[in-house]
């Protein structure tokens, strides 16, 4: 069943880009990241991270659709792959409340799992608005399916969802971000932080520094509650 979110996942942006391209007061942005890391000599490493966002918005509803990819390799072997897929749709209340739906794919080979997916409906609220810092704070209910690879041992869980996006224009050419939340579940916990600076190169093309951060609570045997990425990526906004 697993396999089908991706394509389940691209299937409805699709059906959201032809109903919101037939919308003039529909607005569109997005950006595609990228990064790349080889070493050859006495060390032989690959290093490949990409992501991509797509934003739409009309009337009340803000959706937005995010995928990446990371894999390295060292001396030929496969040390990291992941995948990740996400689809979000907020309806404004107001200026500063809106009501989401949250959708996230996850597979990585080296957690243990074979994947997870989460489903989330919330509220949430922008407790700071200004033209160079933004807070908004979330929360709200869900459930979270999880297969272990080792065993096949299928979860499913309650989850209780909080996050908090930062987001600060330090200046014309600068930007700092953090993400942060945290899915509160009966089998597990699992918290997540993803700290990033950008900086305008030229035009649409930026440099972005980040550090993600992931810990999860429980976790199967043989792997480690902690997983951290440091990454370097050229980022084009559209």
């Amino acid at each position: 069943m697993h396999k089908v979110i991706p394509l389940t996942i691209l299937i409805c942006s699709s059906l959201l880009c032809e109903t919101a391209l037939a919308d003039p007061a529909s607005t569109w942005k997005g950006n595609a990241e990228l990064g790349i890391l080889v070493t050859n000599g006495n060390t032989k490493t690959k290093n490949i991270t990409a992501k991509g966002q797509v934003i739409n918005e009309r009337d009340r509803w803000r959706h937005t659709l995010k995928a990446e990819m990371l894999n390295s390799s060292d001396k030929g072997t496969t040390t990291a792959e992941r995948y990740l897929a996400s689809g979000k749709s907020d309806y404004k209340l107001d200026d500063r409340s809106y009501l989401f739906g949250l959708l996230i794919y996850e597979n990585d080979r080296f957690s243990g799992y074979d994947y997870r997916l989460a489903e989330t409906l919330g509220y949430g609220y922008g407790l700071i608005k200004r033209p160079t810092l933004t807070l908004d704070l979330e929360g709200g209910l869900g459930a979270r399916q999880s297969k272990i690879i080792d065993t096949g041992e299928s979860q499913n869980e309650g989850v209780v969802h909080l996050a908090g996006n930062l987001g600060w224009k330090i200046s014309d050419n600068a930007t700092f971000s953090e993400n942060l939340s945290t899915d509160i579940g009966e089998q597990s916990t699992i918290t997540k932080s993803v700290t990033a600076l950008t900086n305008q190169i030229v035009g649409n093309l930026q440099s972005k520094i980040s550090f993600t951060a992931q810990h999860n609570s429980k976790v199967p045997a043989g792997t480690t509650k902690l997983d951290t990425e440091t990454a370097v990526t050229l980022v084009y906004n559209f």
